[in-house]
């Protein structure tokens, strides 16, 4: 019976967007196939100290698979008990199954069987990211700080992920979730955008972005990321997307959450940027985003990433402008940050 629920599982998976681009997801052919047993001897028995983090939806272990290149794994274990979890699960492999990027998080395999006692097991088996979340290099105080180069590098591979989602998949692909918990570091820092478990699927897509869509799971974001318009009951589109990109932008360059205690009596996180562009954006940047090193290299150097800032400041409000129609596209934004961190490198300042 096992056989068969995972034999599910990977028909689900099998199917392929026609556009995909790239090709990091494995085919069919080469899914492996898990047991629970399997999952809970990799992780420890899923052992809390092999827990690198949870969600609304589950838990996520780090474990150790022999079979897998580097050993090393993710297993995110969905919490069926909690309403939605179910369709997270089916959501994600709906995702997974239509999108193969390098900067989305490698699915390695799912699992959709009964744990020891008999109960409901799902699973999703992924690549595992050696430098954790986003999240928790903004808000870390035993970490390095990122650097601004750092900081374009990870706008960039975001961008180039949903950039991928909403022009190259059919049909595009709304994430819905996106913030700095659900973008994964690599070895080299580079960024994966994780969690598909609110992704919606576009049927129709027009010029003006009013768009129809089919919602595998009901809520549309998280708190401080949703785009404005969700709020008063517009369809999900991908502009949705764009704000929140914006959003994680200028949490990136302030290190302040979006729910942060001084966003309050209509001040959020976009007017609080807003209010302080361009005159006084120094005051309220993340002051680790220019170390010392920087300075060593001279007035140049300096003026040039202050260049930088500038234009990714004003990025991220023009991404998390109230309107959506006055947002810019996917698209416009990959191509507008790669070309702010072209000028970032021709600088050549050593990080």
């Amino acid at each position: 019976m096992e056989q068969y629920v995972q034999g599910n599982i990977f028909i689900l998976l099998k199917r392929r967007s026609k556009r995909s681009k790239q090709s990091d997801q494995p085919s069919y052919t080469e899914m492996k196939s898990f047991s629970y047993a399997d999952l809970a001897k990799a992780t420890n028995g899923f052992s809390p100290d092999n827990l690198v983090g949870s969600g609304a939806y589950g838990s996520v272990y780090k474990g150790v698979l022999e079979c897998e290149t580097n050993g090393m794994i993710a297993v995110k274990v969905f919490n069926l008990d909690q309403l939605g979890a179910p369709k997270s699960f089916v959501a994600e492999c709906e995702a997974f199954r239509n999108t193969r990027h390098h900067n989305l998080v490698r699915v390695i395999s799912a699992c959709s069987t009964w744990d020891n006692k008999g109960n409901d097991f799902k699973a999703l088996i992924i690549e595992y990211m050696a430098n954790g979340t986003l999240e928790s290099w903004i808000y870390s105080e035993t970490r390095r700080p990122l650097s601004l180069g750092s900081r374009l590098t990870i706008a960039v591979d975001i961008a180039a992920a949903l950039d991928y989602l909403h022009d190259s998949c059919v049909p595009p692909i709304v994430h819905c979730d996106l913030k700095p918990s659900n973008v994964l570091l690599d070895d080299a820092m580079g960024a994966r955008l994780s969690d598909f478990g609110l992704a919606k699927f576009l049927q129709s897509h027009n010029s003006s972005n009013t768009i129809t869509c089919t919602s595998l799971a009901g809520p549309r974001g998280s708190i401080g990321y949703i785009a404005p318009e969700y709020g008063i009951g517009n369809m999900i589109s991908t502009a949705g997307d764009v704000y929140s990109y914006g959003i994680v932008i200028l949490e990136m360059l302030t290190g302040k959450w979006p729910t942060d205690v001084l966003f309050k009596n209509g001040l959020s996180l976009q007017k609080f940027v807003g209010n302080a562009f361009p005159e006084k954006i120094c005051e309220i940047l993340d002051p680790n985003i220019i170390g010392d090193e920087v300075v060593d290299h001279g007035n140049h150097a300096m003026v040039g990433m202050l260049s930088c800032i500038m234009q990714l400041v004003q990025l991220g409000l023009s991404c998390s402008t109230e309107t959506p129609k006055d947002r810019p596209t996917m698209p416009d934004v990959y191509a507008e940050v790669s070309a702010i961190k072209r000028e970032y490198s021709a600088l050549r300042v050593k990080e």
